[in-house]
């Protein structure tokens, strides 16, 4: 990525740890390891992905007129405001990661901005995909199913993300929850996209 990296990193580390909570920090320090371990397995530049996975949930918690100040700042989309944290910490989040911690590359951001909803098949890059799971799988989850993800995983960094997109459906329409329209674009995308 870049020679001064562990300058960059250890700046990155201490802005987020200032912002977060012990337990969200010690989340994101894991998801930063677990996102080097699938970069490695994926041809994919490990401190790209080790900086992306820190970062991942910088503005996780941040108050919601955070959250509606930045969306109308950024010129995000107005339906955004319609959601909560769950949403707005990855899609609204990239955005204050790019004005407080100076961190521009774009595929970085992007990997933020996808890590709550997923995305397109065809528009995730390897480094999104490897954000997305390892968010899910950092070895401090124990949710039923984990051990099968990791493993799944471990083989197709594409089945992981079809197996995390299902599973976080079926948890969420099992709860009556609403689910965000991309989440869903994205499942249907991939379920055809893995039948070929």
């Amino acid at each position: 990525m870049t020679e001064n990296f562990e300058e960059i990193y250890q700046a990155a580390k201490k802005q987020v740890k200032a912002h977060l909570s012990t337990h969200r920090y010690e989340h994101c320090l894991r998801v930063s390891d677990y996102a080097v371990k699938l970069a490695k397995q994926n041809n994919l530049d490990e401190q790209q992905a080790a900086l992306a996975g820190l970062v991942h949930d910088y503005a996780k918690e941040r108050s919601e007129a955070d959250f509606l100040e930045k969306i109308d700042e950024a010129k995000l989309p107005k339906s955004l405001k319609a959601w909560g944290n769950p949403i707005w910490h990855g899609v609204v989040g990239a955005e204050f990661v790019k004005d407080e911690l100076g961190i521009e590359d774009p595929e970085i951001l992007q990997a933020i901005r996808l890590h709550t909803t997923g995305g397109l098949h065809d528009e995730m890059t390897t480094l999104d995909k490897v954000v997305f799971m390892a968010d899910y799988l950092e070895e401090g989850r124990h949710f039923p199913g984990v051990k099968e993800a990791r493993a799944i995983t471990e083989k197709s960094l594409d089945r992981g993300v079809f197996y995390q997109l299902s599973h976080t459906l079926a948890f969420l329409a099992d709860k009556g929850q609403v689910i965000y329209p991309k989440t869903f674009d994205a499942y249907n995308d991939w379920a055809n996209y893995l039948k070929k």
